[in-house]
């Protein structure tokens, strides 16, 4: 994947060169419709996305929009970096291009990625005490 493709996005604008070509390299691509659950609260799958296009809404524990996302944002960083576990269910609005980075992954390159896991942990940590 060109590197392009993640260096505009804001958890990503700040690293170096060699990190970007590590995370595009190990980032996959996919395509969800409109009304796919992307992440549910409480699951313990563990990938962070970043939102090429479209849009999805971040539900609460009860069910409501409490924010919404689109391209440039990432989300699902709280599982991989600090939990393990999902804090929020997540479900396209619009049909979306995602680009993610599973925790497998994540693990082979982490050595190479330290700037990405300390804005990821930043990202986090800002977001779970919201």
């Amino acid at each position: 994947m060109d590197t392009s493709r993640i260096a505009g996005a804001p958890a990503f604008t700040a690293l170096p060169a060699a990190e970007l070509d590590a995370l595009a390299g190990a980032m996959s691509e996919f395509e969800a419709d409109a009304g796919t659950r992307l992440t549910t609260l409480d699951d313990s799958t563990t990938s962070v996305y970043l939102v090429e296009q479209g849009e999805a809404d971040v539900l609460s524990d009860g069910g409501e929009v409490v924010q919404a996302v689109g391209p440039g944002d990432t989300f699902g960083e709280i599982s991989l970096i600090l939990t393990g576990q999902r804090t929020a269910t997540v479900v396209a609005r619009t049909p979306m291009r995602l680009l993610s980075l599973s925790d497998q992954d994540f693990q082979r390159i982490r050595a190479r990625v330290p700037e990405f896991e300390s804005a990821l942990r930043r990202l986090g940590f800002e977001r779970a005490m919201r």
